[in-house]
């Protein structure tokens, strides 16, 4: 039943994404930059994973720019061709290091960025379909950040919900191995479970 509800939830918020226009996403992910830049932990973060956006995610891709420009650790997710549904996390230095990825998204490039092992992020800007006032995240339904963000590296990670406000739902059915989100970041709210 809560596979259902999942679906049924995922499929209308991935309509409604798909359905903004690019102005829409513009001016959302300009909100949503304004509120991330003035964190107090994204000011000071040296080690940062982010994400670089497909089909109408906010797009932060000038946060990315200015991690490159201050030194700070750019760290994006790598899917691992040999096991599905795992991620690894590899530092880029610029976008001339991404190549795409299994789903054509833009991810570290294997022969250029090599898997980082020892990396304790200070902050985690992490996309979703959807989020809930508790902290849940609905994502894709691979697992692949619920896992990643379960492993120790993670533990002490500020980690960050970006969505559009749509995406801020009354309930999402949580699992056990669901990780929640610390804030929850829209264009309309900055939101701390």
């Amino acid at each position: 039943m809560v596979d259902t509800d999942k679906s049924a939830l995922r499929t209308s918020l991935l309509q409604t994404r798909q359905a903004l226009t690019p102005e829409q996403v513009r001016e959302g992910s300009e909100r949503i930059i304004a509120r991330i830049r003035a964190l107090p932990e994204w000011k000071n973060a040296t080690e940062a994973l982010i994400y670089w956006p497909i089909r109408n995610e906010v797009d932060l891709r000038p946060l990315v720019t200015e991690l490159w420009q201050r030194g700070a650790c750019v760290l994006l997710p790598r899917c691992r061709p040999e096991k599905q549904g795992e991620m690894d996390l590899a530092c880029a230095a610029c976008e001339a290091d991404l190549a795409p990825g299994p789903f054509s998204i833009m991810e570290p490039d294997a022969g250029k960025c090599p898997p980082v092992q020892d990396c304790t992020p200070d902050i985690a800007l992490i996309p979703g379909v959807g989020f809930d006032r508790a902290g849940n995240r609905l994502g894709f339904g691979g697992g692949y950040y619920d896992r990643l963000l379960s492993t120790e590296q993670m533990r002490k990670t500020l980690k960050i919900g970006i969505g559009y406000g749509f995406q801020m739902v009354t309930a999402i059915p949580a699992q056990p191995w669901d990780k929640p989100m610390n804030l929850i970041c829209t264009d309309t709210e900055l939101w701390r479970p």
